[in-house]
């Protein structure tokens, strides 16, 4: 990835958590819905179907306010472009290429939420993690040139800083 336009990333990024707000919101009104129908009202003690659709509906009611705080925080941001030298910190998009053979190269952008929110940007997968997930923690403050060892799943894996833009 040359020269990146991360405004454009960003909006990219904020174009995806509203479809998702759009999705999450859709459910949770279908989940409320079913849970409030009359015909879902207990017909015995045991009948559980009312109380099952209201934790559905409270849980994705819960996704809802969650994805919608962080389409805000995307919308709100300005996202600043790193000097030579600089590590990484939030708004970083961050290129690393493990030292296997062969090479594999990921792009991950650095922000306060939507961890774990995946878009294509410039032909590249670009994965949003936070500086709280394991991988952001130990990428945060790392600069380019610099060699990681990270963990992977149970993998753990050597990986060079690439970049940090």
């Amino acid at each position: 990835m040359g020269a990146v336009d991360k405004h454009a990333l960003v909006q990219t990024i904020l174009a995806r958590l509203t479809a998702e707000c759009e999705l999450y919101d859709r459910c949770a009104r279908a989940a409320h819905e079913e849970a409030t129908h009359e015909q879902n009202k207990a017909e015995h003690k045991y009948d559980t179907r009312a109380l099952e659709a209201s934790y559905l509906a409270r849980g994705q009611a819960r996704q809802a306010v969650e994805a919608e705080a962080a389409r805000a925080a995307f919308a709100a941001m300005t996202p600043r472009d790193f000097d030579p030298g600089e590590p990484i910190d939030v708004t970083a998009l961050v290129e690393v290429e493990s030292l296997a053979t062969p090479p594999e190269r990921r792009f991950y952008f650095i922000a306060a939420k939507a961890g774990g929110t995946e878009v294509v940007h410039e032909g590249h997968e670009v994965l949003v993690i936070t500086p709280q997930s394991p991988l952001g923690s130990r990428l945060q403050g790392a600069k380019a040139g610099e060699r990681l060892t990270l963990k992977l799943g149970r993998e753990e894996r050597a990986y060079r800083v690439v970049s940090v833009r």
